[in-house]
């Protein structure tokens, strides 16, 4: 069994008056991949925005064994914990390689990844590497937004909606790229709509529903649940 590197205990989350997180409680262990599946409005974003401090919360949301609530979102960021928002987050007027290297932290050394290394996931990197990032297509800025969160070497990355609006052949580099996370042991907490991708690389499976957690297991186990997709992930 993988050590817990995150854990959520009985979280609560609040917009000004509203409440949006009524008790989540969940973990990723250790070079493990878990995909946080359900329908838009359930809570898996406000889930992610809890745990990188971009939203007040109630409860215990541990990173190694001490707390990050309270916490800034860049000193979040600066323990080891990679985040990778829907909105492709680019330096448009920068090449492909100047995007990568600021994915490199201040001081950082030895890490994990090199430039090759991106190249070698996604070689249209590569061909691209000196062209200004907002000449890119989508699925060209979605690589490059995933790498160059891998160059500042986190131990966890949380991936919101990575294949959103993406070519199946994309789709598949992505998942093959997830793969490759988990080969040097880095955790994956994967929001995703995809049912396909998220039990074919996920080791569990976790359900949103009204803003908490309802189902928990291995891909195995959910592909036989049709009762919990019927009522929480399917559009009715």
């Amino acid at each position: 069994m993988s050590q817990d590197l995150l854990k959520l205990n009985n979280v609560h989350a609040y917009y000004g008056k509203s409440h949006v997180l009524h008790g989540v409680s969940m973990s990723v262990g250790t070079g493990e991949i878990v995909s946080l599946l359900g329908r838009n409005g359930s809570g898996r974003s406000t889930t992610v925005k809890a745990i990188m401090g971009l939203v007040s919360v109630q409860g215990q949301v541990d990173w190694r064994g001490t707390s990050l609530v309270g916490l800034p979102a860049h000193q979040i960021a600066r323990l080891g914990l990679g985040y990778v928002p829907e909105n492709r987050d680019i330096f448009p007027r920068l090449t492909v390689e100047q995007n990568l290297l600021l994915g490199v932290k201040p001081g950082q050394r030895g890490g994990r990844w090199s430039l090759q290394d991106m190249y070698e996931l996604f070689p249209r990197l590569k061909e691209r590497a000196r062209v200004e990032a907002g000449q890119l297509s989508g699925g060209e800025q979605q690589m490059l937004t995933l790498c160059r969160t891998l160059m500042g070497d986190p131990d966890l990355i949380i991936v919101d909606e990575p294949t959103e609006g993406l070519a199946p052949m994309i789709v598949e580099q992505v998942a093959q790229y997830l793969k490759a996370l988990r080969s040097r042991q880095v955790s994956v907490l994967l929001i995703e709509q995809k049912l396909t991708i998220a039990l074919d690389i996920s080791d569990r499976v976790l359900v949103m529903g009204h803003r908490q957690v309802v189902y928990s297991g291995t891909p195995e186990h959910f592909r036989q649940e049709t009762d919990i997709r019927r009522e929480w992930l399917e559009i009715s």
